[in-house]
């Protein structure tokens, strides 16, 4: 049996593009601390404030939020549990979205939503200024510049110390770096949900970081026989094996599972420590678009 310990540093490290922000490329998202349907209280909130604990003793050091994941909720514990926070934690959160009092997603990018979102990330976190903020687009058809513009200048306002961008192609990456640098890059990509593919390389070339959502399939989880068969021979969980793939996959990739349950964040953080070889890694590599 392959050994595993828990140890977010054991993949290694990653520095943000123009910033002194180093953090281990296996992180925390923090999406699941939220009740059903990311809307609500969750069931349990102690076990979420303790797993964001234990993240941190584990080597965490990079945490994936947003205020309308519940909406507030998951800010709100992520204060209680770890502020004030140590000077090593990057926190990340994202803005272009809201919710409707029944939990549905309603993307909004107007200027007026964008600031009142920062505000709000700003206020339920106990910060004041946000150290990476993740513009969030909605299709390949939206417009990157006008957003960009207002997200620009709650940066040289100082309320933002960095720029990201979620869910966008290639061409509105461009667009977006045309108006301020962007250190990362947050789309869908998995181990067989691959349509990023050029995209990573090409980030990687220029040192800029993705982070991909929906690393194990999101609501739908990955059900491929080839990664059931590697994880057997590994004595690993399926789960493992897809993490440990994205962290071998390119060095500018930083992960972000998320959990509210303490075990199973070992069990993610736990993956960073997984080396895949030769035919495993071939086999799974085949796996593209396969689900």
């Amino acid at each position: 049996m392959t050994q595993t310990t828990p140890d977010a540093a054991a993949a290694g490290r990653f520095t943000f593009p123009g910033t002194a922000m180093t953090v281990n490329r296996m992180g925390y998202g923090a999406m699941q601390l939220a009740g059903p349907h990311v809307f609500g209280q969750p069931n349990d909130p102690e076990e979420c404030r303790a797993a964001l604990r234990e993240a941190l003793m584990l080597g965490v050091d990079h945490i994936d939020t947003s205020d309308f994941y519940g909406p507030h909720v998951t800010n709100r514990l992520i204060r209680e549990a770890l502020h004030p926070y140590p000077d090593t934690l990057t926190l990340v959160t994202k803005v272009g979205a809201r919710r409707d009092d029944q939990g549905a997603w309603i993307l909004d990018r107007s200027d007026d939503l964008l600031r009142s979102s920062v505000e709000d990330n700003l206020a339920n976190l106990a910060l004041e200024r946000l150290d990476i903020v993740n513009l969030r687009m909605g299709g390949p058809e939206d417009d990157v510049v006008a957003p960009m513009r207002t997200m620009r200048r709650m940066q040289e306002e100082g309320l933002i110390a960095h720029i990201g961008i979620s869910t966008v192609t290639a061409a509105q990456l461009a667009a977006a770096r045309d108006i301020a640098p962007i250190v990362c890059v947050q789309n869908q990509y998995n181990l067989v949900q691959r349509s990023d593919d050029a995209l990573i390389d090409a980030l990687a070339a220029g040192g800029i970081a993705y982070v991909p959502y929906f690393p194990l399939g999101g609501f739908s989880p990955l059900q491929v026989d080839a990664l059931n068969a590697v994880a057997a021979e590994l004595e690993q969980t399926p789960q493992a094996v897809a993490l440990a793939w994205l962290l071998q996959r390119s060095p500018n990739i930083l992960l972000i599972p998320g959990t509210s349950k303490r075990a199973h964040l070992r069990a993610n953080i736990a993956a960073a420590s997984l080396r895949l070889e030769g035919d495993q890694l071939s086999r799974l590599d085949g796996l593209a678009g396969l689900d």
